[in-house]
């Protein structure tokens, strides 16, 4: 290799990381999305090229890897508190009052930073590099989600300066624009909405599959040390500039202020600051400046003497709601919403509530013509918080659950707090499972979105899936807004997904509980439509990616009328039902069937042997088990070696696994 394609590779890893810490941390870029997507597909392009290259801490490593079966938990090295709160100007004046007293009287300074409304963890680097990565959990004990938190773009994976060791406390959250864009992709699936955007991080980091936590944009902000005694800083401002100067994601919005005076006003001037920021605020953290006095003032065992986290009250408003309309999503789950008369909220004019359930309802008492307090819970999604009685009309009436379903009149059937409709020919389902067919993750058909959609089942063009493929060019000229070249383009993209692999219609049928991950391993599995439409619950829990429940579900799906109906027919209209040459040169070879965990640090990167054990027929898990065939272990291997010897486990090196699959190196 050319000493200057090595001096080109290390220029386009300082490019991307400089515009990625410009973007996700300084929230200062200098050039164009489009410009920086294509300064990073240009070092994508060239790693895949020199694949010998590959710094393993690159920005395309935060791809995530294979899924784990669960996480484990690991000791906090120093106990992870929470603060106490109030909402009380009095209260935080006591505070204040209670630290001057606990320092015998000796003067203090606070420093105050937003409350972001994410989700607590604690990040560790050892000799620069990110080792691992934990949740709160109990204060004792976190879950180790390092591999979820190496996904996120402003978190970078090496950090030139730092010391040996030192470990950060943060909080991981979902900007809202990604979290409305989170949202509206859900209800488009007729998936439940997150109620705001610190449940959507948290969701997104239990999940178990790294690669899709990938997908969605979430970011990380440090404003802690769990040892500060052990660094050579002594004050919370001094930790804030020094975790932006190492280019790792901290504050930028700090005020120190002296006494009671001062820091209500520095709270005030946050609360009209924090519309301004890209994450979810609910409060103001004051905290004692000083680590030195922070030491003498001690902890409960809950919660810090030295801090306190003052809430803002959300801002609510009250409108009467008019009607209560009804979602039918892609699974049948029914949700009611409220409609709204308009009414500026948090800057922004509200016209329809989620209501959740009927549950929800009847305990709220809500009902049509009722005066209603509103408020966006998480500052996002608008909740109605209670009804004004006062204001009730003498002739409103409790509403009544629905029977049947409100779209298509079938059965329903409870699921804890939620209704769903069984009929698989409703059309308020038949809309949002065709939303889903169509999407760019499933069969892909272009010009599918939600108005085409809705113009085709309204039409009684089509009424099953399968009628897709039936459509003319002559019906669609028809419809509104339909000219004779986006009629053709369309049937081209129907056209072309007859084609797609199986594993994208296995994935577009829209069967409970299974994605693109496990869609993926159920085709290279069982390579047909009709083998995996017939396989008990036992067989499908041999597949990677299959438990029990998600077992269930499938064989459920598949004994259903309606999907006994449609198989044939999808076939009949010619789509692909077999596994394509590249999802079965997954499955065949010398490791069929053999499973694999990797730990420690190899040559190359991790997805490089994942790729080379799929291909040659073998699956990788999360953790080892007595059901585990190899572990390949590479230098400074932890835990996972120690559980494999114990269960005698057969552990290989890079070497042996080299000789196993028959191949020169992993490239």
């Amino acid at each position: 290799m050319s000493n200057s394609s090595t001096q080109h590779y290390a220029h386009l890893l300082k490019q991307v990381r400089h515009h990625d810490l410009l973007y996700y941390v300084q929230a200062q870029p200098e050039i164009s999305d489009a410009a920086y997507d294509r300064l990073y597909r240009e070092l994508s392009d060239f790693e895949k090229a020199h694949p010998q290259l590959i710094d393993e801490n690159s920005p395309t490593r935060k791809v995530g890897g294979a899924p784990l079966d669960s996480f484990r938990t690991v000791p906090h090295t120093v106990r992870m508190q929470s603060l106490n709160n109030t909402y009380s100007e009095n209260e935080l004046t006591d505070f204040l009052t209670r630290v001057t007293k606990g320092l015998a009287g000796q003067e203090a300074t606070f420093a105050i930073e937003p409350k972001i409304d994410g989700l607590a963890v604690t990040v560790r680097f050892l000799d620069g590099h990110l080792v691992q990565g934990l949740t709160r959990g109990d204060g004792d004990r976190g879950d180790d989600i390092t591999e979820n938190l190496k996904t996120i773009r402003n978190l970078p994976l090496f950090v030139r300066g730092l010391p040996k060791t030192i470990e950060f406390r943060g909080e991981v959250y979902l900007p809202e624009p990604a979290f409305a864009a989170l949202n509206h992709a859900r209800q488009k699936k007729g998936e439940a909405l997150f109620a705001n955007p610190r449940n959507a991080a948290a969701g997104t980091l239990k999940l178990l599959d790294s690669r899709e936590v990938a997908q969605r944009p979430l970011a990380v902000v440090f404003y802690g040390l769990a040892q500060p005694e052990t660094s050579s800083l002594t004050t919370q401002d001094a930790l804030h500039q020094q975790i932006l100067q190492w280019g790792l994601p901290g504050h930028t919005w700090f005020r120190l202020a002296d006494g009671p005076g001062k820091v209500l006003q520095a709270i005030h001037t946050l609360d009209r600051d924090r519309t301004k920021f890209p994450f979810a605020t609910d409060g103001a953290v004051i905290k004692v400046n000083r680590f030195d006095q922070q030491r003498v003032l001690l902890s409960t065992e809950k919660a810090p003497r030295w801090a306190i986290a003052y809430k803002y009250t959300p801002e609510q408003a009250e409108t009467r709601l008019h009607a209560i309309t009804f979602q039918v999503g892609r699974s049948g789950v029914i949700t009611p919403v409220a409609e709204l008369d308009p009414v500026l909220l948090s800057g922004s004019t509200v016209s329809r509530a989620t209501l959740h359930n009927f549950e929800e309802i009847a305990r709220k008492d809500i009902r049509v013509g009722d005066y209603v307090n509103i408020e966006k819970a998480g500052e996002v999604i608008p909740a109605v918080l209670s009804v004004n009685l006062q204001k009730r009309p003498t002739s409103s009436r409790p509403i009544a659950v629905p029977r049947h379903c409100p779209v298509c009149g079938g059965p329903l059937s409870k699921e804890e707090v939620f209704l769903r409709c069984t009929s698989r020919d409703c059309v308020g389902q038949l809309k949002r499972r065709l939303q889903h067919f169509a999407s760019r993750g499933a069969m892909d058909i272009e010009g599918m979105g939600e108005a085409m959609v809705g113009q085709l089942v309204d039409a009684d063009l089509v009424q099953h899936l399968d009628q897709l493929y039936a459509v003319t060019e002559e019906q669609l000229t028809h419809l509104d807004r339909m000219g004779e070249k986006s009629a053709t383009n369309l049937l081209q993209g129907i056209a072309a997904s007859k084609s797609r692999p199986l594993w994208r219609l296995i994935f577009g049928l829209g069967i409970p509980q299974v994605g693109a991950v496990s869609s993926e391993s159920l085709a290279r599995h069982f390579t047909t439509l009709e083998k995996l439409s017939s396989a008990t619950v036992a067989e499908l829990t041999q597949v990677n990616d299959v438990g029990p429940k998600v077992a269930e579900e499938i064989v459920s799906f598949f004994q259903e009328r309606s999907t006994q109906r449609l198989l044939p027919a999808l076939r009949k209209a010619g789509l692909n039902f077999t596994a394509q040459k590249e999802e079965l040169a997954m499955r065949g070879g010398v490791l069929a069937g053999k499973k694999f965990v990797i730990t420690g640090t190899l040559s190359q990167s991790r997805e490089e042997f994942v790729r080379q054990i799929q291909t040659h027929g073998g699956s990788v898990v999360g953790s080892v088990s007595p059901k585990t065939d190899f572990v390949l272990a590479g230098e400074e291997a932890g835990s996972k070696l120690t559980k494999a010897r114990s269960l005698q486990v057969r552990v290989i090196t890079e070497k042996e696994f080299v000789k196993l699959v028959g191949t020169e190196s992993p490239e």
